[in-house]
């Protein structure tokens, strides 16, 4: 697939989904890169923001299918996976498939389950494969979890580690829409769901094109070099605790390249690491104010003054 194929095929996807998302262009746009990219995304926002909408109409934009866990305390890690069961007729064990086995799988308020649930996914995001009694079986490609959770309540609820944090390719924010565009979704939403009516732009094979498109996508020595900086900084930060993983740099380095694709180049300028910085690294961050109310918040701006304090390469 060609570099003006992918930012076709972006442009077409953003499209189809901007008709059941109002006035969250720059989100859904990541949302889509996020997905050429191979990573999955944490949506931190309170209820009713159009989340769960999103998800689902990105699996039609695709022709992907969906499955969605609701997260609950007593969720157990194999209703997750899935599990091994005796069958009678057959006389011996079947495996039971559990969700994880879609294209697109939304994990509703994740943080409602425990840790040892939470941690079933980290094999299922970082390798795409699961691993049950020993055997293990490969997802279906594209593989891409889009995770909810609700940063206002805490009742009940289990703060994400910082491996399952740190393995999410971006965490985003809808909001609220504007009065003009929830104007528009009042009367869009009057009769019925508009996402009876949306079909698929494009297949899960030109997605999986996209995504190995991307990958080859130049980026220069300034470039790397440019990355590299704004990773350290985060590390030698007095305000920060923990910097970016390794993780982190590589995600920020499939970002930017992903970023230069969908804009149809095929190489990175500084506007494209700059435009992903934050929603690919801000998660990662362990800051001294980590315990104060608005953590995401803190991380976002903090994120930002460290990105704002490296000097940008002019030739590249």
């Amino acid at each position: 697939m060609e570099i003006q194929d992918v930012r076709q095929l972006c442009l077409s996807v953003c499209g189809n989904i901007e008709k059941v998302i109002y006035g969250k262009s720059r989100e859904i746009r990541l949302v889509v890169m996020a997905l050429l990219s191979g990573g999955h995304v944490l949506l931190d926002d309170i209820p009713g923001t159009g989340k769960t909408t999103l998800a689902r109409a990105l699996a039609r934009s695709i022709s992907g299918d969906v499955k969605r866990i609701q997260f609950t305390p007593d969720l157990l890690p194999s209703d997750i996976t899935g599990i091994n069961f005796f069958d009678m007729k057959q006389s011996e064990f079947v495996f039971r498939e559990g969700p994880v086995f879609t294209n697109i799988l939304i994990a509703d308020e994740i943080n409602r389950t425990t840790p040892r649930t939470q941690s079933a996914l980290l094999e299922c995001m970082g390798e795409r494969q699961i691993t049950v009694d020993g055997v293990t079986r490969s997802l279906a490609a594209p593989f891409f979890v889009i995770a909810t959770q609700n940063p206002i309540e805490s009742q009940g609820t289990f703060p994400l580690p910082e491996a399952q944090t740190d393995r999410f390719f971006m965490k985003l924010k809808l909001g609220y829409p504007d009065l003009r565009n929830e104007l528009q979704m009042i009367d869009r939403h009057g009769a019925e769901s508009p996402l009876s009516d949306l079909g698929p732009v494009c297949t899960r094979e030109e997605v999986i094109g996209a995504c190995s498109a991307v990958r080859e996508v130049r980026m220069s020595e300034p470039i790397r070099e440019y990355i590299l900086r704004i990773v350290t900084q985060t590390r030698e930060s007095p305000r920060v605790t923990l910097g970016v993983s390794p993780r982190g740099t590589l995600a920020l380095v499939t970002a930017s390249r992903t970023c230069a694709a969908v804009n149809g180049r095929d190489y990175v300028i500084p506007d494209d690491v700059k435009e992903v910085c934050v929603p690919v690294l801000a998660h990662r961050l362990i800051s001294h104010s980590r315990n104060t109310v608005s953590l995401s918040d803190s991380n976002e701006s903090l994120m930002e003054f460290l990105l704002d304090s490296v000097k940008a390469p002019t030739e590249f």
